[in-house]
């Protein structure tokens, strides 16, 4: 009878140190019952839920759980086993969630049978708070990383690749599961370079520094078939602990560079074709008459506005012996180097023939000959048109190679009439026909031989200067010196045009009868 005296004495103050012990701690000590009803709760239960120790006992421990987790926590109730470290869900007196980490062992006697529970409840409400958040954070950041337009690959400070987004599997053909774990230099850097990069890596953790680090920089890539190409890449570092790691954020860059050649390219033939135009302009100067010839018969003065791409107008006057004076006005079709050739070479064919008689026509057919085949291979055309005046006689012979007409006005008329005649444009076919007409000019009359680009300039609105504008300027300026009636053409067309630029060269020239 004695020893069990002890033996309960005893208990009673195992108890009751276990009891000051609980007391003394943060932590929430409970005893249940073998139904899973509170017998005992230290006063910590005030701070992690809210509620007194009276507020507890008597209560089945699943009154404090939410919802959820009473049915979840429910066989723990029945179970004889202990547990350790189960998070439990409760809710606070005042409504707000709880998070607990509970460990409970069932007390049992000499038989087996469960006399009571005895356990404890950690609160890890923040902790809990800050490991979801920080889940979250690594699933957002997982989700940016992913959804990244650029390639995203982490290596470790042995080269060692440890992570690699979806990105890189498309860019450089490896799954992740291939590449996280194998060495950066193998998979992705040109055989090349590797000794380049195992360099740079060993000099940047000796020293700290790295000059590719931190900064955009271009550099090429491998795919796994083995093909390079060009890729724009940064490339951070972080030190965790003794070690490091490397961000590196590659995009590829093909398109881009592709873009930039052709760039290249064009500033290259835009260069080309300034040149060219610059050479051809000064052929174009070079091939026209240096003055205006002046007698007491007769006046012509020819003018030539160059566009921003030169194109093949020309114009001359000669005498071609004492009796006779010839004028030409022409349009090589195309721009730049190559019509101005031809205009060297339709020069050179009629200077050729200055000394020689030769009538319009004649010289006409005599240049389709000489100029067919070099025109047929390049596939140009010239347009021309060709005069011829008796001094004496003041008679004007003509032929037209699909030129403008010409226009002629007299003195004693208020309207223009065209001079023209029947005539294919040149390098059509080798063998043509060209109509020659011939009219008596009397003294005060003029004409004006223009090339299309003067008719043809558009305004803002698109619309044509035309050869009724022409007209009417030209009526209106009738009196006047034959240089003041270019001037006056070529200010009205640049207030139409609104502009001091033309797309097509502009050449005028006017021939005046005196006597």
């Amino acid at each position: 009878m004695l020893e069990c005296q002890e033996i309960e004495s005893a208990l009673r103050e195992s108890e009751e140190r276990f009891r000051q012990m609980a007391e003394m701690t943060g932590e929430w000590l409970w005893e249940q019952d073998p139904r899973g009803y509170y017998s005992y709760s230290s006063n910590a239960v005030n701070q992690i839920l809210g509620f007194s120790p009276k507020d507890v006992i008597g209560k089945h421990y699943t009154e404090f759980l939410t919802s959820q987790d009473k049915a979840k926590q429910q066989r723990y109730a029945i179970s004889h086993m202990p547990f350790y470290a189960l998070t439990n869900h409760y809710q606070h007196k005042d409504g707000h969630p709880v998070y607990t980490e509970s460990t409970g062992l069932p007390i049992v006697n000499a038989d087996g049978q469960l006399l009571k529970w005895r356990g404890v409840d950690r609160d890890i409400t923040a902790r809990k708070h800050f490991q979801d958040a920080l889940i979250d954070s690594e699933k957002r950041t997982r989700l940016v990383i992913e959804n990244s337009l650029n390639a995203i690959v982490i290596m470790d400070s042995y080269d060692i690749i440890t992570d690699w987004n979806g990105q890189a599997e498309k860019m450089f053909g490896w799954s992740r599961g291939e590449a996280v774990g194998q060495r950066l230099d193998d998979l992705i850097i040109p055989a090349h370079l590797r000794k380049a990069h195992r360099q740079g890596l060993h000099y940047f953790l000796r020293t700290g520094t790295g000059p590719l680090l931190n900064q955009l920089t271009e550099q090429v890539a491998v795919r796994r078939d083995g093909t390079e190409f060009p890729v724009e890449i940064s490339i951070s570092p972080l030190k965790l602990g003794n070690a490091y790691i490397f961000s590196g954020f590659i995009h590829e860059i093909t398109a881009r560079k592709a873009a930039e050649q052709k760039i290249r390219q064009a500033e290259v033939d835009l260069a080309i074709a300034q040149s060219e135009i610059k050479i051809a302009q000064r052929i174009q100067a070079s091939l026209s008459p240096s003055a205006p010839i002046k007698s007491a018969h007769f006046e012509v003065v020819g003018h030539c506005l160059p566009a921003a791409q030169v194109g093949g107008d020309y114009f001359d006057y000669f005498y071609r012996d004492d009796a006779h004076l010839d004028m030409i006005i022409a349009d090589v079709s195309g721009h730049a180097i190559g019509p101005a050739l031809f205009m060297v070479e339709t020069r050179s064919a009629i200077r050729a023939q200055a000394n020689r008689p030769g009538t319009p026509a004649e010289m006409l057919d005599v240049l389709n000959k000489f100029l067919f085949e070099d025109l047929d291979n390049a596939d140009y055309f010239i347009t021309l048109f060709y005069l011829q005046y008796d001094i004496s006689a003041r008679q004007l012979s003509f032929a037209n190679a699909g030129h403008p007409p010409p226009l002629l006005l007299s003195p004693f008329q208020q309207e223009c009439s065209q001079l023209d005649a029947d005539g294919m444009i040149l390098g059509v076919r080798k063998q043509l026909v060209f109509e020659e007409k011939t009219t008596i000019l009397a003294v005060g009359d003029l004409i004006l031989l223009y090339t299309d680009g003067l008719t043809e300039a558009e305004n803002p609105d698109g619309e044509f200067f035309g050869i009724e504008r022409v007209s009417a300027v030209f009526i209106q300026h009738a009196e006047y010196s034959p240089q003041a009636i270019i001037a006056a053409l070529l200010k009205e067309l640049k207030q139409f045009r609104q502009s001091e630029v033309f797309n097509d060269d502009i050449t005028l020239m006017i021939f005046k009868c005196c006597g």
